[in-house]
C-alpha cells in the first residue's frame, strides 16, 4: 500500500495538534511545553518516541492487510476523587489571599497574587479531549483508505462513549448521523460481563490500591520536601503535601482542559518528574508488573487472545478494521501481557526516579493514546517473508522485541513467530485454570 501522501497529511495535522497543545505559554511566558510531556497518564496527547534505527512508515512495497485500534478517551476533567484536592486547595488559598497579596513572590507565583480559581468539572471530557478524538478520526480515515471500518465498539462508560462518537465523527463524516444506530454498539464495564477492554472488573483478586498504595508510599517521599519549599515562601497558607497533590493536579487539568495552567511553572523539573513517577507507580502496581500473582499478563492476556483471534482468523469472521475504545488501563494490561515496555528491575515506590525506565506512561498512555496493530506483507523490503505484525503506539512503532526474531528496520515480526511468541496469553481465557489461579474463583 503506497501510503506517503496520506502519511504526510497524518503528521501534518499530528504536528499542528500538538503544538497547539503544548506551546501555549503560561501566564509567565514560559513554555509549557517540557511539563505537558512528563504528566504520566495525564498528559496531553503526544506522538510516542521513534526508536532510533527504525523507520516511521513501511516501505512502499508493504500493504497493510488488517488493522485492529484501541484508542483510550480523550482528555478529562479530574475524578471526583482527583478534583476535592483542587477545590480544597482553592479554598485554602482565597482564605489567605490578604497574606498571599502582600507576600514578596517568585516569578513562578506571583499568579496568585491575583488569586487562583477554579471552573473544573469531573470525569467528562473536556473540549481538547473531543478535539483529540475527531482529528484522530480524520487521520486514521486518510493513513488507511483502502481499509474501511464498518463499525465502532466502546466500552460502556460515558467519556469512551463520547471518545469513540467524536472519532467516528471524524472517520466517517457526515455518514455517521445514518450509520450511528447500526454500526455503533458498547460493551458493559462492570462485574458481570467478560471484556477484553475492562478485564480487571471481573477477577475477584485484582485491587486498585495495589497501586494505590505505591504512590502513597511515594508521597512521602517526593510531597513534603515541595510544600517545605512553598511554605517558606508562603508561610501563611501552611501547604500540606495534600494541597500539594492538589496544585499538581491543577497543573495537569488545567492543561486538559484550558492547554494552560499557571500552575505548571510553579515546580521544578525534577518536582514534576518525580509526579510523573507517581503516575507510572500507580499504572505499574494497579495495571502493570507490580501486580501480585502475575496478575497483569493474566489480565492482559484477554486483549492478546483477541488480537491473535483476529489477525489468523481463527474464527473465520476477521474484518479488515477494528476501532474500539476503552483506557489507558486497557493499552497499560496489554502491554504487560506481551512484555514490552519491562524494565529490568519492578519500580520501587521507595525510588529511586530511573530517568531511562521503559515503563513510561506520559509516553505510553497519554490522554488520546493509540494502541494500533497492523498486520502487513512486504515484497521485497523487509527481511522477513508473509504476513507480518506491527505496532504503532501514539503514531510512533514500537519495536516487538519479544519475538525470536525482529525486522529490526521495522520493529516488526512475523505472524506466526507473533503467535508463537504469546501462545500462552492467547490461548487464555476468563475462567481457565490459569485465570482462577490468578483471579480466584470465576464467577459472573
Amino acid at each position: 500500500m503506497k501510503l506517503a501522501v496520506t502519511n504526510f497529511l497524518v503528521a501534518a495535522i499530528t504536528v499542528a495538534f500538538a503544538s497547539a497543545a503544548r506551546a501555549t505559554p503560561d501566564v509567565q511566558g514560559r513554555a509549557t511545553v517540557d511539563v505537558a510531556t512528563r504528566l504520566g497518564n495525564l498528559a496531553p496527547y503526544q506522538k510516542g518516541p521513534v526508536p532510533h534505527g527504525i523507520k516511521e512508515t513501511l516501505p512502499e512495497d508493504c500493504e497493510v492487510e488488517q488493522v485492529m485500534l484501541m484508542h483510550r478517551h480523550g482528555s478529562r476533567y479530574p475524578l471526583s476523587s482527583e478534583l476535592v484536592f483542587i477545590t480544597n486547595l482553592v479554598s485554602k488559598l482565597a482564605n489567605a489571599s490578604a497574606a498571599i497579596h502582600k507576600a514578596r513572590l517568585p516569578d513562578s507565583l506571583a499568579f496568585l497574587k491575583d488569586g487562583y480559581v477554579s471552573t473544573l468539572g469531573h470525569d467528562d471530557l473536556t473540549p481538547p479531549g473531543r478535539l483529540q478524538l475527531f482529528e484522530h478520526g480524520v487521520s486514521f480515515r486518510l493513513k488507511y483508505p483502502n481499509l474501511l471500518a464498518d463499525g465502532v465498539l466502546a466500552g460502556l462508560q460515558d467519556r469512551v462513549v463520547e471518545s469513540a462518537q467524536w472519532f467516528a465523527q471524524g472517520y466517517f463524516g457526515r455518514n455517521w448521523a445514518a450509520l450511528n444506530s447500526t454500526a455503533f454498539s458498547t460493551i458493559a464495564e462492570d462485574t458481570k460481563t467478560v471484556s477484553w477492554i475492562t478485564p480487571m472488573d471481573t477477577c475477584a483478586n485484582w485491587q486498585y490500591a495495589y497501586g494505590n498504595n505505591a504512590t502513597i508510599e511515594w508521597g512521602k517521599v517526593y510531597l513534603p520536601p515541595i510544600a517545605k519549599r512553598l511554605n517558606k515562601i508562603l508561610p501563611a497558607v501552611n501547604f500540606t503535601t495534600d494541597d500539594v497533590h492538589g496544585a499538581l493536579y491543577a497543573c495537569a487539568y488545567d492543561l486538559a482542559a484550558h492547554g494552560v495552567s499557571p500552575w505548571c511553572g510553579a515546580f521544578s523539573r525534577s518536582e514534576i518528574e518525580d509526579f510523573e513517577y507517581e503516575l507510572d507507580l500507580l499504572m505499574d502496581g494497579a495495571f502493570g508488573y507490580n501486580l501480585p500473582n502475575n496478575m497483569g499478563e493474566v489480565l492482559g492476556s484477554l486483549f492478546v487472545s483477541k488480537l491473535v483471534e483476529r489477525f489468523t482468523n481463527s474464527t473465520g469472521t476477521a474484518k479488515p478494521v477494528y476501532l474500539e475504545f476503552g483506557h489507558d488501563t486497557t493499552i497499560d494490561m496489554a502491554l504487560t501481557a506481551l512484555g514490552l515496555a519491562k524494565d529490568a528491575h519492578p519500580l520501587s515506590a521507595k525510588g529511586p526516579v530511573h530517568a531511562n525506565r521503559k515503563w513510561r506512561t506520559s509516553q505510553q498512555v497519554p490522554f488520546a493514546a493509540q494502541m494500533l496493530w497492523e498486520k502487513f506483507t512486504c515484497k521485497t523490503s523487509s527481511s522477513l517473508r508473509g504476513p507480518q505484525v506491527r505496532l504503532v503506539l501514539n503514531d510512533a512503532p514500537f519495536p516487538l522485541a519479544t519475538c525470536k526474531r525482529m525486522d529490526k528496520h521495522l520493529g516488526s515480526c512475523a505472524l506466526d513467530d507473533f503467535v508463537t511468541a504469546h501462545a500462552e496469553s492467547a490461548k487464555r481465557a476468563w475462567g481457565d485454570a490459569a485465570w482462577n489461579a490468578t483471579c480466584g474463583e470465576a464467577k459472573l
